[in-house]
């Protein structure tokens, strides 16, 4: 009975770990390089207004990642840009499906350093989202973000001058039989 029930709880656990997943960021944002949602408190038109008196701005670098299961090219369109905190900045990746049949991707994201990721946030994104794309169809995503200002007053963030922002692509049939089978 007690391996019956940890078997059932272990199956339900597969089933709910994506949903799971995104609660957790959601509610613990900078958890593991996992950057936050920009919520509507965050986004108060005070604190989108790029900090001029920072002195310096913010190198955000752009990486990307395919699964070795998904035929797809997947890349940013920027390597990086500077930002300041508190300026809204939008950048682009290009994904390909380069079989001859319809695929569905999924991605995943995170930011080095860690330590900097409770400050990133993003406003809208691609992520945890399924993406469609047809046999041969190339499309650009985007990624709308900002650094939070409060990035300025962290002791810890005053030797963070790159932060990068780093996606990975998995084909999301796939990586819904490794949960289901886990």
């Amino acid at each position: 009975m007690y391996a019956l029930a940890v078997f059932i709880t272990m199956v339900g656990l597969s089933y709910a770990s994506v949903p799971l997943y995104r609660i957790f960021c959601a509610a613990v944002p900078g958890f593991s390089g996992t950057p936050g949602t920009a919520d509507s408190s965050r986004l108060e038109p005070d604190r989108l207004v790029p900090a001029t008196n920072f002195g310096r701005r913010i190198r955000i670098t752009f990486a990307s990642n395919i699964s070795d299961a998904l035929q797809w090219a997947f890349k940013p369109e920027l390597r990086e840009i500077r930002v300041l905190p508190g300026e809204t900045a939008l950048t682009f990746y290009k994904a390909k499906n380069k079989s001859d049949e319809d695929i569905v991707g999924i991605a995943t994201y995170n930011v080095t350093p860690q330590k900097a990721a409770k400050y990133f946030n993003k406003i809208q994104c691609f992520c945890f989202e399924e993406q469609k794309l047809r046999a041969g169809e190339e499309v650009d995503m985007p990624v709308f973000f900002y650094i939070d200002p409060d990035f300025m007053n962290d002791p810890y963030m005053k030797d963070v001058n790159t932060v990068t922002l780093s996606y990975t692509f998995f084909n999301a049939k796939y990586a819904k039989n490794l949960a289901h089978q886990s």
